[in-house]
């Protein structure tokens, strides 16, 4: 099945682009392809994932929703899914 990854900041420079179309198995889950991404890209190597589970301070989105409100990694992914990966986001100036 083919989905839509979407990348931010630091994530968007690593992986090549804002957007890219992935062709992962059809019973992928959201951790299958986030390890997929960690050994596909170096730039996104030990960023995804510690111990199996989502980096800490990262937000991946299924399709707009918090991967963490429905199975975190365990999330099953379908046909035309939208994936957005964001990196920890610090500072700023008060």
């Amino acid at each position: 099945m083919e989905l839509e990854l979407r990348f931010f900041a630091t994530f968007r420079e690593a992986a090549g682009g804002k957007t890219v179309a992935y062709e992962v198995d059809d019973d992928a889950t959201v951790g299958d392809v986030l390890a997929s991404l960690e050994a596909e890209y170096e730039g996104l190597a030990g960023n995804l994932l510690v111990d199996g589970d989502l980096a800490p301070q990262i937000n991946v989105l299924k399709n707009g929703r918090e991967v963490l409100h429905i199975d975190g990694v365990d999330t099953e992914l379908s046909d035309g899914d939208t994936l957005s990966v964001f990196p920890p986001v610090a500072g700023g100036h008060v």
